[in-house]
């Protein structure tokens, strides 16, 4: 299904989108990618929505992709006697290892690991930052607080530790078990919950063992510390701004998400900017106005993907959210300022040969009446690399293999084709203009810019560029073997 803008729509499903109708709705309204969120439901509802997604695809015949996303370590403190209590700034109150129910004075918070790495003079926040305490005194065992923001604070409520690195690895048992099930069904990208340092993401490759790509989620200011040797190792990366705004003072996350942004634009990586997008949508027909802006911002600071988590998995609004955010993606792109911001912070980093072919293929689109660039790709790179260049024509991301065209769903302006494998590149060329055609971008007077790999189906050796006709005629009178 050809859309008419380049940036991915990744729509969460949940209870407001489990049934086929809204799925395949939410698909035909924008939805590019759908994400299965593995903190609710049982394996079997998510193998449910796997098939159904799998269904959808079949019958529009797109390509669709499928995020599997892992809670991660889940940090909660215990339960109080009367459900809650009210906490006064200023006052003492402790936290301990004690499984007793908690009152005004203290409450269990069941994770030693915690403890272990606290130090006097640390923050916890409480109930996304709603109440702050500073850590007084502490040990193995326990920890006394000032209350310094106060509130309610009631049963399992979540706590987070911006100013120390835990000694918590990313993946639970739970995750483990997760992992391993996700990968069994099929989906195209892993998200890892609680990323701290590389090693996380090296542990869940060994887990994952090609299986599935991986999405580091960026949510604990030790992930931004370490945000360069953690992207190195991942496949792509998740803004994941609603932890961010927590752990750090709100005003930090907007530069944050444009730098991140852009270095995953310059190592021609996917990068999702999340939380909170079109959040009023969850219970009104209508955005915010700031809402709006702040997809907007996201798609001119050219963001590969923007999510919807709980407007599309447990709002009154799914559709209206996936529709406003496709509005909102058309409107930006057509711009000409957005054009003059992208090309303004486009990378000059020229590395291999593979990246000279597809900066050379930008270039001559830009320059002669070209009607889109046609990349054949096994692994995706070449794909990746060209959505790198944020071309003005569109991008052919032509592959063999499922698998490969699936994960590229989730990047900037590519437009996947399945294709049988090939071995000449008389072949490809042909079958780069019967996909232009047949898609819709060109017509059979019209040009492209077809680049590929000699020899075929060797991944990462693209070396070769060509325009060519959309007329097979001509190709076969002057295209060479």
């Amino acid at each position: 299904m050809r859309r008419l803008r380049n940036v991915k729509i990744v729509a969460t499903l949940g209870p407001a989108s489990d049934t086929y109708e809204m799925i395949e709705a939410l698909h035909n309204a924008g939805a590019d990618v759908f994400r299965l969120n593995m903190s609710h439901g049982s394996h079997e509802e998510i193998r449910i929505k796997h098939a159904i997604i799998r269904k959808v695809e079949e019958t529009t015949g797109s390509t669709i992709g499928i995020l599997a996303d892992l809670q991660g370590p889940k940090l909660r403190v215990g339960v109080f006697s009367g459900d809650s209590e009210q906490l006064v700034e200023g006052v003492a109150f402790r936290l301990d290892l004690d499984e007793a129910e908690g009152d005004s004075s203290r409450v269990c918070l069941p994770h030693p690991e915690i403890f272990a790495a606290l130090e006097p003079g640390a923050s916890l926040l409480v109930n996304d930052g709603k109440i702050r305490l500073k850590v007084r005194e502490c040990g193995p065992d326990f920890a006394d607080c000032v209350v310094v923001t106060g509130g309610t604070i009631s049963n399992r409520k979540g706590v987070n530790v911006p100013d120390v690195e835990l000694p918590l690895a990313a993946l639970s048992d739970k995750d483990r078990a997760d992992l391993e099930f996700a990968c069994g069904l099929g989906v195209d990208w892993l998200a890892l919950s609680f990323v701290q340092r590389p090693a996380d993401v090296e542990e869940a490759r060994l887990l994952v063992k090609g299986r599935a790509a991986i999405l580091s989620k960026i949510e604990k200011p030790n992930a931004v510390e370490r945000f360069d040797d953690i992207l190195a190792v991942s496949d792509g990366i998740m803004v994941a701004r609603g932890d961010l705004g927590v752990e750090l003072p709100v005003q930090n996350v907007p530069p944050i998400q444009k730098r991140l942004v852009r270095k995953c634009r310059a190592a021609a990586k996917p990068v999702i900017v999340a939380t909170q997008m079109l959040e009023s949508m969850i219970e009104s027909p209508m955005p915010t106005r700031a809402e709006v802006s702040d997809v907007a911002t996201a798609i001119y600071e050219g963001a590969d993907a923007v999510m919807l988590s709980a407007e599309s998995a447990a709002g009154d609004y799914p559709i209206e959210a996936v529709t406003t955010m496709d509005n909102v993606a058309q409107e930006v792109e057509a711009d000409p300022t957005y054009t003059q911001i992208i090309e303004a912070s486009r990378t000059a980093d020229r590395m291999t040969v593979a990246d000279g072919i597809v900066a050379a293929a930008r270039e001559i689109a830009e320059t002669t009446d070209i009607k889109a660039i046609c990349c054949f790709t096994h692994s995706g790179t070449t794909a990746l690399l060209t959505a790198r260049e944020r071309p003005r024509v569109p991008i052919i991301a032509l592959t063999p293999i499922v698998r490969t065209a699936r994960r590229l769903a989730l990047s900037w302006g590519t437009n996947c084709v399945i294709t049988e494998e090939l071995d000449r590149f008389k072949a490809a060329v042909v079958n780069a203009a019967k996909a232009a055609r047949s898609e819709g971008f060109a017509g059979p007077d019209d040009l492209i810019v077809v680049t590929a790999g000699v020899p075929f189906n060797t991944p990462g050796s693209t070396n070769i560029l060509r325009v060519a006709p959309c007329d097979e005629r001509l190709i076969f009178s002057s295209d060479p073997e």
